[in-house]
């Protein structure tokens, strides 16, 4: 009997807890979940909005992604909290350093995935996690990114220029509502990538509330284009329900309201 797929629904798959070790020394904690009986055929590596304003790795596309995309689209999702960032799963070391120190956050999920043999890794920013990857995430190991919400606050035009000069895929889901960058102004500005593709999703805001899946079929139909989209909206099988009640305050609420940092004083 098919079940429908709710924003409580764990699907199917192997889930672990992990640690993640930087080259400065701090310890962050993430999780990494992936199909329950076959290997995955790439991975995302998420790179969640701003600490500061509620971000975290339990945001709600990335742990929609983590609890479905595995069943659904044989991937493999690592989440992580960037450092002094806290969730359910627990706080990072260090502290909040306006994408500056983050860059060894960035290294270090992108090592513990190349470590553990974690097939074709794509980059899955949103927000402050989109300048993280395009600042820090252009390496070697990283086939391409899909940025969420980009606010190109902290990237500078020598960051579009490396991306660019890499060839890599990077594709911007940019929300017709955005609180900081609109389509039209976003494919102008990611015109310096000539590869960017850049998709405005009508009606969506910075948050994507109601409209986590317009996202994740954005995400597998780049990452694993063998997987027929939409994705599926029931489930015919075991499935679990998850706790979202500690993130409602976190999801919504708690970006919109306070002033939102900026690189050069970290206020507004």
């Amino acid at each position: 009997m098919s079940t429908p797929i709710r924003a409580s629904s764990i699907l199917p798959g192997r889930r672990e807890e992990i640690e993640l070790h930087t080259a400065d020394g701090l310890r962050l904690v993430g999780d990494l979940a992936r199909p329950a009986d076959r290997e995955p055929v790439a991975t995302l590596v998420c790179l969640h909005p701003l600490p500061t304003h509620g971000g975290m790795m339990d945001s709600h596309i990335f742990r929609k992604a983590a609890w479905r995309l595995p069943a659904l689209a044989d991937l493999a999702v690592l989440r992580f909290n960037t450092r002094g960032t806290s969730s359910v799963r627990g706080t990072s070391e260090g502290a909040f350093d306006n994408a500056v120190g983050e860059r060894y956050d960035v290294a270090a999920a992108i090592e513990y995935a190349e470590f553990h043999e974690l097939p074709d890794i794509w980059l899955l920013g949103w927000s402050f996690g989109t300048d993280l990857t395009l600042k820090h995430g252009c390496d070697p190991a990283v086939t391409g990114a899909i940025l969420l919400s980009p606010p190109l606050r902290y990237s500078t035009a020598e960051d579009l220029a490396r991306w660019a000069g890499a060839g890599k895929p990077l594709t911007a889901l940019v929300p017709e509502f955005d609180d900081y960058l609109r389509p039209d102004e976003a494919r102008e500005r990611f015109g310096a990538v000539p590869q960017a593709e850049v998709v405005g999703v009508p009606g969506a805001k910075h948050l994507w509330v109601g409209d986590a899946e317009t996202v994740l079929d954005e995400i597998v139909r780049r990452v694993n284009p063998a997987v027929p989209v939409p994705l599926p909206t029931t489930w015919d099988g075991p499935m679990e329900t998850g706790d979202v009640s500690a993130y409602a305050d976190r999801t919504v609420a708690a970006f919109a309201d306070r002033p939102v940092p900026r690189p050069e004083t970290g206020t507004d």
